[in-house]
């Protein structure tokens, strides 16, 4: 949608990032997802001596890919049901929602993943999403319920296997689903288990071997990529 004009705190991203478009085809069409031209350009000293904090946002993980795909090939039929992202990043899942019938809330610990979330969508759907930086480790009261809780490739660190499973719980509305794609990341089995502990029942509703983009100078690699999905025990 090339005529959608940007407000000034979404365009300002061309004079903060060197930004670069990269294709991703997607059931319901191609997204030109725009993104930094390096994520390692963007390694802030400052912020990995506060709390370890990596830009992995600024990167497209395959993970975000498969529930992408998987979330326009599931359209909603309810009328624009609430859904929320876990870890935004640059927007593709966020994107995905809002083009298969949600009402979104994308939310990120980076508050650039939030505004360049804000204008892929935008740009891709003519509308932005609701956007809030969120810091998993003081999840605010405010935010509510929501029908549809996403999260994808957000479980690279331990320490984030309990503070994901608190948010889901805290945020899936009673009769809502979380859907959570990971790539094998080292966090999932604890994740799994933390989920279990605050009823939240989870199942594999989706599973594929996907090679890496690109591939890695010593040859071919796959990712094992899976989709679970979780709700409230009854």
């Amino acid at each position: 949608m090339s005529d959608i004009i940007l407000p000034p705190d979404l365009a300002a991203l061309d004079r903060r990032f060197v930004l670069v478009q990269q294709p991703v085809a997607l059931p319901l069409g191609t997204v030109m997802l725009e993104k930094p031209r390096s994520a390692d350009e963007l390694i802030s000293e400052a912020d990995f001596a506060e709390d370890d904090r990596l830009p992995y946002w600024a990167d497209l993980w395959s993970a975000s890919i498969v529930l992408a795909e998987y979330i326009e090939r599931h359209p909603t039929a309810a009328m624009r049901p609430r859904a929320i992202e876990l870890g935004c990043g640059l927007g593709l899942v966020t994107t995905a929602a809002m083009r298969a019938g949600y009402d979104m809330l994308a939310t990120d610990y980076y508050v650039d993943a939030t505004l360049l979330t804000a204008r892929n969508a935008l740009r891709m759907t003519g509308r932005a999403p609701e956007t809030r930086m969120v810091d998993w480790r003081a999840f605010p009261d405010d935010l509510g319920t929501f029908d549809l809780v996403l999260a994808a490739d957000v479980l690279y660190e331990r320490p984030y296997a309990p503070l994901v499973a608190e948010a889901i719980r805290r945020t899936l509305a009673p009769g809502g689903r979380a859907l959570l794609a990971d790539q094998g990341r080292v966090a999932l089995g604890s994740f799994l288990e933390e989920a279990q502990a605050r009823r939240l029942v989870p199942r594999i509703v989706h599973h594929e071997m996907r090679p890496t983009d690109p591939p890695p100078p010593e040859g071919s690699a796959v990712h094992s990529i899976t989709v679970y999905e979780l709700r409230h025990a009854d």
